[in-house]
């Protein structure tokens, strides 16, 4: 290489490093302006009208936490639920609930969802007859208090047949018996709680976030398969929602209470198919995918802030407090 292009080499290259730049900044402001936009939308009333999807609704994992309040919300905004959860005892009593504070229908059919695929014939039967606009696959479990490695889950064999089942074969699963009369009506929504973890693998809740994983593609592909013959998919993404799941956390203004989380995210159905769920958990998931890139969250470094974190965040959780 003579000088002359070895100059204008040397010359270049802080020029392209700058346009590297802006280009990586302009992505991160198109991403963040569009998670703001989207919640902004959703803040004026500019989402779907969910009881114009058909007249009932189907919540699972209904007893507690973000399920209990998708049921809450959806019933509050005119659509008759059937709530499906493993206590028959828990399920009367959100179903009283229902029918007390809002006026509307409830159903209830009691299910273990980590059971394998012989629990779908008796859910089909019961939801025979029903003109269900709304899904919410939202049924999910965990498998310990703490972050674990792999090979230290608690009742391992078990555990992980539960979990597939639960997070993953519920999915897809209830998906298959609902959609196809939204599909003979051209209208409805299903709407897939995944998490935060989902978007990453995640050291330490390795599984979890693998099941949490399947749920966001699966959502994603369905969406594209299906939204020309009307049918809304949404995969939903939350930070830290204050649930026994996250051992009652104490809200603030990162951490949002079960029933404000629902709200926000019922906002946005019809506006965006992946989302945080609300602004709040939006931004923070914009700042911990800038600042923690997948190769940092895997490296050694990255797993010691990630265990550094939680026990930050164990602190404000009263089920794990130290004596």
């Amino acid at each position: 290489m003579d000088g002359g292009a070895a100059g204008l080499l040397a010359g270049g290259l802080p020029a392209l490093g700058a346009l590297v730049a802006l280009g990586l900044l302009l992505r991160a402001a198109w991403a963040l302006g569009q998670a703001v936009w989207t919640h902004l939308l959703a803040a004026r009333g500019r989402g779907a009208e969910l009881a114009s999807f058909g007249a009932w609704a189907v919540v699972t994992g209904a007893t507690s936490g973000i399920g209990r309040a998708y049921a809450h919300e959806l019933a509050k905004r005119g659509l008759n639920v059937v709530l499906i959860s493993r206590s028959l005892q828990k399920l009367k009593q959100v179903a009283a609930e229902i029918e007390e504070q809002h006026g509307q229908s409830t159903r209830v059919i009691e299910a273990d969802f980590t059971q394998g695929s012989e629990i779908y014939d008796s859910i089909q039967t019961a939801l025979q007859g029903l003109e269900i606009g709304i899904l919410v696959n939202n049924v999910g479990m965990t498998y310990a208090a703490e972050p674990v490695n792999f090979l230290d889950i608690p009742n391992i064999e078990k555990t992980l047949s539960d979990i597939v089942n639960c997070n993953m074969l519920s999915v897809a699963k209830m998906t298959r018996i609902v959609l196809p009369q939204m599909l003979s009506r051209k209208k409805g929504v299903v709407i897939n709680l995944s998490s935060e973890v989902g978007r990453h693998p995640h050291p330490v809740a390795t599984v979890y976030s693998a099941t949490k994983r399947f749920v966001d593609f699966f959502s994603r592909g369905l969406e594209a398969e299906y939204h020309s013959q009307g049918i809304l998919v949404q995969s939903v993404l939350p930070l830290f929602v204050s649930t026994n799941m996250t051992n009652n956390i104490v809200p603030n203004r990162y951490i949002k209470t079960a029933e404000d989380f629902a709200r926000e995210a019922l906002n946005t159905v019809g506006i965006s198919s992946r989302t945080s769920g609300c602004l709040s958990h939006s931004v923070q998931s914009f700042i911990h995918e800038l600042l923690c890139p997948e190769w940092f969250r895997l490296s050694p470094l990255g797993l010691q802030c990630a265990l550094a974190l939680w026990r930050k965040l164990k602190t404000r959780m009263p089920s794990l407090k130290q004596e």
